[in-house]
């Protein structure tokens, strides 16, 4: 069996940690994201496809041709023109049965056992704000409708962006037309299989949706059970609680609840609570975290609940004082500051 991981996206909410690295990059429990869908397809499948478009030669640089017994092939898509668009410039690489996923969201490997034993399959789960995804609507655990984010409540279950379909959605996907968003949807494509074919729902168990920064977080807590996760040649002088550091990271001061990627410093007498921090930084400050914090993204606000802060790669933060909630773009020098806003360009 084949396996499709559609990882093209620029995923602007993911901003400011995916400016200098594709989503599918970003590391949840000393792993990126894509290795976590690797680990977890390759007792299923003997060849993985990836959709790269975004900062594809990081991607294939990062995983190459092979990971342990699996085939690894790349496709380009060029044009980003919708979630159909991409899984239809495939039809020449597709056999027959292939599993569809997205790049930047976790799925357990229970799930995929449970979805493979049917012919055809898509994962779903219960949110408290469907609108924000493919909403679906079944019945004794058949489809019988979907829709992309509707702006009326139809059903509170929705759709994993986890599938198992085959050859026949190709012809769906030519049937179908742009969507007010002006992308070819595939959930249209779906819900035409669905006329044709019984497509078993299966709900997820752990299903960790990844559309913010912040959503890193929780992926990174649920999976390293709470431990902490130490990478290869890192030296803890300071005290790390329920963290993930990076490889070739020096800690001096007080990581709690936190992702501190590659090759970064905290500070003697730095404090770091539940914040993302990106490669190759220096940072030398505080950060105290709070609950029902706002964070703005795409010049909405957001309430994200508990959060420190989200640091970029490259940024030199000496003596600094960050609010919760604030994110810092890439390469930026900054000390001697409190920061209680977003720092960009």
């Amino acid at each position: 069996m084949q396996a499709v991981i559609l990882a093209a996206g620029k995923s602007t909410r993911t901003y400011p940690l995916t400016l200098t690295k594709p989503k599918p990059l970003l590391k949840v429990a000393n792993k990126t994201l894509l290795e976590h869908h690797l680990e977890n397809l390759r007792h299923y499948v003997s060849e993985v496809i990836i959709v790269v478009g975004y900062k594809k030669e990081l991607i294939k640089k990062y995983i190459g041709n092979n990971y342990k017994n699996l085939k690894i092939r790349y496709v380009t898509q060029k044009q980003q023109l919708g979630t159909a668009h991409a899984i239809s410039i495939l039809e020449s690489y597709i056999k027959d049965r292939f599993i569809l996923l997205m790049g930047d969201d976790i799925y357990p490997e229970e799930d995929i056992r449970s979805c493979i034993n049917h012919r055809y399959s898509i994962l779903i789960s219960k949110a408290i704000n469907p609108q924000n995804f493919g909403v679906v609507v079944e019945e004794n655990g058949i489809l019988i409708d979907f829709v992309e984010k509707p702006k009326k409540s139809v059903s509170n279950m929705v759709s994993a962006a986890f599938y198992l379909l085959d050859k026949k959605i190709f012809s769906c996907i030519e049937k179908i037309k742009k969507s007010k968003r002006n992308e070819f949807e595939l959930p249209d494509a779906v819900r035409l299989l669905s006329k044709e074919e019984k497509i078993r729902c299966i709900k997820s168990k752990k299903w960790i949706p990844i559309g913010y920064p912040w959503d890193l977080l929780k992926a990174d807590r649920t999976l390293r059970g709470n431990k902490n996760i130490i990478g290869k040649n890192s030296k803890i002088y300071g005290n790390v609680k329920d963290s993930s550091i990076g490889n070739n990271c020096i800690i001096n001061g007080y990581v709690k609840n936190s992702i501190i990627m590659d090759s970064t410093s905290i500070g003697t007498n730095s404090i770091v609570e539940d914040s993302v921090i990106g490669e190759n930084v220096n940072f030398q400050g505080k950060i105290l975290a709070e609950n029902n914090v706002f964070s703005a993204v795409k010049n909405e606000k957001i309430n994200v609940g508990r959060l420190g802060a989200i640091i970029a790669d490259n940024v030199n933060a000496k003596n600094v004082i960050v609010n919760p909630g604030c994110k810092i773009w890439p390469g930026k020098l900054i000390s001697n500051k409190i920061i209680s806003h977003d720092l960009m360009r």
